[in-house]
């Protein structure tokens, strides 16, 4: 199996809140389908789909990692559609913040080596 590339499918449990939240922290958003959403930052993309299961929302983890911690911080702590979210921690592989999604997914926001 030669792998050319992964994308993960976010579930939402307010479709149209995810996509703000989404979008208000930093990824450019492109119509699929009505139930489907291409997120896009960079090389980097992931879909959101308009599904919900409390069990999957609330141990779904996603690690984004950034080439600025510092500016990732300041930019997701302005979300106005946040559940929570944590300080940054250092780690022995780089720095790290957790956020909490509108559907209760969790994105580890990581600067690697730093």
């Amino acid at each position: 199996m030669d792998v050319t590339d992964i994308k993960a499918f976010i579930p939402s449990k307010d479709y149209e809140l995810s996509k703000s939240f989404y979008s208000e922290i930093g990824f450019d958003s492109e119509y699929v389908s009505d139930d489907l959403t291409l997120f896009q930052n960079g090389d980097c993309l992931f879909f959101l789909q308009r599904f919900y299961d409390e069990a999957l929302a609330s141990n779904f983890m996603l690690q984004i990692c950034v080439s600025d911690i510092n500016e990732a911080f300041r930019l997701c702590s302005e979300s106005t559609l946040k559940q929570k979210f944590t300080s940054i921690s250092q780690e022995s592989w780089g720095k790290v913040f957790y956020l909490w999604g509108p559907s209760g997914e969790l994105l580890h926001i990581t600067q690697v080596g730093s």
